[in-house]
């Protein structure tokens, strides 16, 4: 992944693309499957594996604070 602020307003990109991390993401969560991913943006596999990675290690170090009313 690459953040650059001159592409995509600074969110973080498939190096090499254009393609937002969050669009792969997104696109993922919304039921498309790894191949029509890639067919759709141009990427690898190996691509869309990266955002995955990518996202498991933003939120691997998040603490859950239980919110009791």
């Amino acid at each position: 992944m690459v953040v650059d602020p001159d592409i995509r307003h600074g969110k973080p990109v498939i190096k090499g693309t254009r393609v937002p991390v969050e669009l792969v993401l997104g696109s993922l969560a919304g039921g498309m499957d790894i191949e029509n991913v890639c067919e759709e943006y141009g990427l690898e596999r190996e691509d869309v594996h990266a955002v995955i990675d990518y996202a498991l290690r933003r939120i691997s170090g998040e603490e859950v604070t239980s919110l009791e009313a």
